[in-house]
């Protein structure tokens, strides 16, 4: 069978969607974007979609070009194809994503977790390539997670392995409600919504002077946190080392089941650089397991935010 030149690629957020055709080299030819938030009709939303694809379709020669698409998307799960309950989407319950897609465009079509998306696009594109094991974790609203073994993600037994996201790091009776509906998860600490809580929980707690507090306390965000940090501002330094501490030592944790070569953080909380990363080796140096110590490296993703995640589930759909 002749080979076809192209793979469609979605990204598929709570508030948009975003597809982009790619060839073998990881080129984007062409994207498009429609709003994924207040689509509450599934059906109504992939012929939506269809429809936004068609023009880029017929830019590359036709369906007759397209291999597959690959989707990543909250909750997707790899071995049914299907979105799962997913909190953050419009729609309710299982969703059976990759059926839809696939009858709707006639081409094969395959579906994982948005961080698992990410890991395979570090793995294709990005500083992993050629990593046979290492972890990614994506730090932005939430805290996603792939876990890459011997080439291969994990996905267990039901395609959900790999949440590093949602392992408890504060069992005190204080202990922040996550988004899951448990208490005291990684994300509740270190992603974006994670770091502005931290900031308010400091500001509320502590005396000392800060360009924070020129801000309402609802109404701060991590970026606000990073460029105070930039300009010096002790308390938002000791933000930044209060989360890399608890990434690099739940990091030393988790390497006690993989033994990965690298850890690869992306997302928009790695724009804070040093801030970030450099409590997280020192956190990690000092709890990690001797026998594993100097071993794994602690890398940022060098992949454009905008692009990686179509990329990741592109890179997915060439393996259909």
């Amino acid at each position: 069978m002749e080979d076809k030149p192209y793979v469609i690629g979605l990204d598929l957020g709570g508030t948009n969607s975003v597809f982009g055709i790619v060839d073998a080299e990881a080129n984007v030819i062409a994207s498009t974007t429609i709003r994924t938030a207040g689509q509450d009709d599934i059906n109504v939303y992939i012929e939506n979609c269809c429809k936004a694809l068609a023009p880029l379709i017929e830019k590359v020669g036709g369906i007759r070009n397209i291999k597959g698409m690959g989707i990543g998307a909250p909750n997707g799960n790899f071995y049914t194809g299907n979105i799962e309950l997913a909190p953050n989407l419009p729609w309710k319950g299982i969703v059976p994503l990759s059926k839809l897609f696939s009858e709707r465009l006639g081409i094969p079509v395959v579906v994982t977790n948005d961080a698992n998306a990410a890991a395979i696009g570090e793995m294709t594109y990005g500083v992993a390539k050629g990593m046979k094991n290492f972890i990614m974790l994506t730090l932005g609203t939430g805290v996603g997670s792939g876990v890459v073994v011997n080439g291969e993600l994990v996905y267990g037994s039901d395609g959900f392995a790999g949440e590093l996201g949602h392992v408890i790091v504060d069992t005190s009776p204080e202990a922040r409600l996550c988004g899951c509906g448990r208490r005291g998860c990684l994300e509740a600490y270190c992603s974006a919504t994670g770091v502005a809580r931290t900031a308010r929980e400091f500001l509320s707690k502590r005396a000392d002077d800060s360009e924070l507090r020129r801000i309402p306390l609802d109404e701060i965000t991590s970026k606000d946190v990073s460029i105070a940090a930039e300009h010096g501002d002790r308390l938002a330094c000791d933000i930044y080392a209060f989360t890399g501490h608890l990434l690099g030592r739940s990091c030393a944790n988790f390497t006690t089941f993989c033994s990965p070569e690298a850890y690869v953080f992306f997302g928009g909380l790695t724009k804070a650089g040093h801030l970030l990363m450099d409590p997280i080796k020192e956190a990690y140096d000092a709890n990690v397991l001797n026998i594993y110590k100097g071993k794994a490296k602690l890398l940022i993703s060098q992949l454009d935010d905008a692009k990686a995640a179509v990329l990741g589930a592109a890179a997915l759909a060439w393996k259909i």
